[in-house]
Protein backbone atom coordinates (compact mmCIF):
# COMPACT_ATOMS: atom_id res chain seq x y z
CA UNK A 1 0.00 0.00 0.00
CA UNK A 2 1.20 3.92 -0.60
CA UNK A 3 2.01 5.30 2.15
CA UNK A 4 0.54 8.56 0.97
CA UNK A 5 -2.75 5.40 1.81
CA UNK A 6 -1.95 4.54 5.12
CA UNK A 7 -4.75 4.88 7.83
CA UNK A 8 -4.76 8.03 10.22
CA UNK A 9 -7.08 8.45 13.21
CA UNK A 10 -8.67 11.75 13.34
CA UNK A 11 -9.89 12.80 16.60
CA UNK A 12 -12.11 16.04 17.06
CA UNK A 13 -11.12 19.18 19.22
CA UNK A 14 -12.38 17.02 22.42
CA UNK A 15 -9.63 14.02 21.38
CA UNK A 16 -13.73 12.26 20.27
CA UNK A 17 -12.64 10.19 17.96
CA UNK A 18 -14.53 10.80 14.73
CA UNK A 19 -13.28 9.04 11.74
CA UNK A 20 -10.60 7.56 9.68
CA UNK A 21 -8.93 9.06 6.33
CA UNK A 22 -5.58 8.41 4.15
CA UNK A 23 -2.29 9.86 5.37
CA UNK A 24 -2.83 12.17 2.52
CA UNK A 25 -5.86 14.18 3.39
CA UNK A 26 -4.74 14.08 6.82
CA UNK A 27 -1.04 15.57 5.62
CA UNK A 28 -3.47 18.40 4.03
CA UNK A 29 -5.51 19.27 7.15
CA UNK A 30 -2.28 19.56 9.17
CA UNK A 31 -0.09 21.98 6.53
CA UNK A 32 -3.63 24.43 6.79
CA UNK A 33 -3.79 24.58 10.33
CA UNK A 34 -6.57 22.89 10.50
CA UNK A 35 -5.31 20.02 12.18
CA UNK A 36 -2.22 19.04 14.68
CA UNK A 37 -0.09 15.82 14.28
CA UNK A 38 -0.37 13.96 17.95
CA UNK A 39 1.51 10.48 16.50
CA UNK A 40 3.67 9.81 13.68
CA UNK A 41 4.01 6.09 12.06
CA UNK A 42 6.74 4.32 10.58
CA UNK A 43 6.74 6.24 6.97
CA UNK A 44 7.70 9.32 5.32
CA UNK A 45 6.10 11.49 2.74
CA UNK A 46 8.89 12.51 0.06
CA UNK A 47 8.91 15.52 -1.90
CA UNK A 48 11.31 16.55 -4.05
CA UNK A 49 13.20 18.99 -2.00
CA UNK A 50 11.02 17.68 1.57
CA UNK A 51 10.97 14.61 3.68
CA UNK A 52 7.96 14.77 6.35
CA UNK A 53 6.72 12.23 8.12
CA UNK A 54 3.34 10.58 8.15
CA UNK A 55 1.10 11.05 10.66
CA UNK A 56 -0.87 8.33 12.24
CA UNK A 57 -3.67 10.30 14.60
CA UNK A 58 -4.24 13.92 14.23
CA UNK A 59 -6.68 16.34 16.02
CA UNK A 60 -8.66 18.93 14.80
CA UNK A 61 -8.51 22.21 16.34
CA UNK A 62 -11.98 23.40 15.89
CA UNK A 63 -14.82 21.41 17.21
CA UNK A 64 -17.12 18.97 15.02
CA UNK A 65 -20.42 18.79 16.56
CA UNK A 66 -22.11 15.57 14.56
CA UNK A 67 -25.04 13.21 15.14
CA UNK A 68 -23.79 10.02 16.68
CA UNK A 69 -22.96 7.67 14.52
CA UNK A 70 -25.24 4.21 13.98
CA UNK A 71 -23.80 0.68 13.16
CA UNK A 72 -24.81 -0.04 9.51
CA UNK A 73 -26.57 -3.06 8.77
CA UNK A 74 -24.25 -5.87 7.75
CA UNK A 75 -24.10 -9.62 7.41
CA UNK A 76 -20.77 -9.56 9.13
CA UNK A 77 -22.23 -6.53 11.92
CA UNK A 78 -24.99 -9.16 12.71
CA UNK A 79 -22.66 -11.95 13.19
CA UNK A 80 -20.41 -10.11 15.39
CA UNK A 81 -23.68 -8.88 17.53
CA UNK A 82 -24.79 -12.42 18.12
CA UNK A 83 -20.64 -13.19 18.80
CA UNK A 84 -20.55 -15.90 16.01
CA UNK A 85 -23.11 -17.97 17.89
CA UNK A 86 -26.72 -19.55 16.60
CA UNK A 87 -29.70 -17.62 18.31
CA UNK A 88 -31.59 -21.04 18.23
CA UNK A 89 -29.36 -23.67 19.36
CA UNK A 90 -26.54 -21.60 20.77
CA UNK A 91 -23.98 -23.53 18.33
CA UNK A 92 -20.36 -21.04 17.82
CA UNK A 93 -19.99 -21.38 14.24
CA UNK A 94 -17.91 -19.52 11.68
CA UNK A 95 -20.46 -21.25 8.82
CA UNK A 96 -23.89 -18.91 9.50
CA UNK A 97 -26.65 -17.86 7.91
CA UNK A 98 -28.60 -14.82 8.49
CA UNK A 99 -32.56 -15.65 9.98
CA UNK A 100 -35.41 -13.06 9.75
CA UNK A 101 -37.12 -14.06 12.97
CA UNK A 102 -40.52 -12.94 11.31
CA UNK A 103 -40.53 -14.54 8.01
CA UNK A 104 -40.31 -11.39 5.14
CA UNK A 105 -43.26 -12.75 3.41
CA UNK A 106 -45.26 -12.83 6.91
CA UNK A 107 -44.58 -8.96 7.20
CA UNK A 108 -40.99 -9.26 8.54
CA UNK A 109 -38.80 -6.50 8.28
CA UNK A 110 -35.17 -6.80 7.04
CA UNK A 111 -33.88 -4.86 10.41
CA UNK A 112 -31.52 -5.39 13.36
CA UNK A 113 -34.42 -6.38 15.70
CA UNK A 114 -35.67 -8.93 13.26
CA UNK A 115 -32.30 -10.04 12.27
CA UNK A 116 -30.51 -13.48 13.65
CA UNK A 117 -27.75 -15.57 13.20
CA UNK A 118 -28.36 -19.06 12.30
CA UNK A 119 -27.04 -21.99 11.97
CA UNK A 120 -28.45 -24.02 8.87
CA UNK A 121 -29.27 -26.82 10.43
CA UNK A 122 -32.13 -24.51 12.65
CA UNK A 123 -32.40 -22.11 9.37
CA UNK A 124 -33.80 -24.71 7.68
CA UNK A 125 -35.90 -26.42 10.45
CA UNK A 126 -37.53 -22.97 10.86
CA UNK A 127 -37.70 -22.05 7.49
CA UNK A 128 -40.29 -19.50 6.28
CA UNK A 129 -42.62 -20.25 9.48
CA UNK A 130 -43.50 -17.95 12.18
CA UNK A 131 -41.43 -18.26 15.90
CA UNK A 132 -44.51 -20.05 17.40
CA UNK A 133 -44.72 -22.41 14.67
CA UNK A 134 -41.94 -24.12 15.57
CA UNK A 135 -40.32 -25.23 18.55
CA UNK A 136 -37.05 -23.02 17.96
CA UNK A 137 -36.70 -20.32 20.53
CA UNK A 138 -34.44 -16.97 20.58
CA UNK A 139 -31.34 -17.58 22.72
CA UNK A 140 -31.61 -13.13 23.14
CA UNK A 141 -34.18 -10.82 21.30
CA UNK A 142 -32.25 -9.10 18.47
CA UNK A 143 -31.42 -5.29 19.20
CA UNK A 144 -29.16 -2.79 17.56
CA UNK A 145 -26.17 -2.59 19.17
CA UNK A 146 -24.71 0.78 19.97
CA UNK A 147 -22.21 2.40 17.70
CA UNK A 148 -19.08 2.35 20.01
CA UNK A 149 -15.76 3.94 19.48
CA UNK A 150 -14.37 0.32 19.38
CA UNK A 151 -17.21 -0.91 17.03
CA UNK A 152 -16.41 1.83 14.70
CA UNK A 153 -12.69 1.41 15.00
CA UNK A 154 -11.76 -2.47 15.44
CA UNK A 155 -10.43 -3.03 12.03
CA UNK A 156 -7.64 -0.73 12.79
CA UNK A 157 -6.65 -1.65 16.54
CA UNK A 158 -4.76 -4.22 16.05
CA UNK A 159 -2.37 -3.29 13.58
CA UNK A 160 -2.34 0.74 14.37
CA UNK A 161 -1.16 0.14 18.22
CA UNK A 162 -0.35 3.78 18.62
CA UNK A 163 -4.17 4.16 18.46
CA UNK A 164 -5.67 2.23 20.98
CA UNK A 165 -4.75 4.97 23.75
CA UNK A 166 -7.49 7.32 22.06
CA UNK A 167 -10.15 4.58 21.61
CA UNK A 168 -11.78 4.31 25.13
CA UNK A 169 -12.64 1.10 26.03
CA UNK A 170 -10.65 -0.85 23.53
CA UNK A 171 -8.90 -2.96 25.72
CA UNK A 172 -12.41 -4.76 26.56
CA UNK A 173 -13.90 -5.56 23.30
CA UNK A 174 -18.54 -5.46 24.67
CA UNK A 175 -20.32 -7.59 22.33
CA UNK A 176 -17.74 -8.88 19.99
CA UNK A 177 -15.55 -11.77 19.74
Amino acid sequence: MPMVNSPVLVLNQNYEPLNVCNAGRAFVLVDRGKAEVLEHNDGKLRTPSHCFPLPSVIRLVYLIKRPRPKMRLTRKEIFNRDHYTCQYCGKRSHDLTLDHVIPRNKGGAHSWDNLVSACKPCNHRKAGKMPGETRLRLLRQPTRPPATAYYLFYDYLERQVEWQKFIPGWEVPNGYS
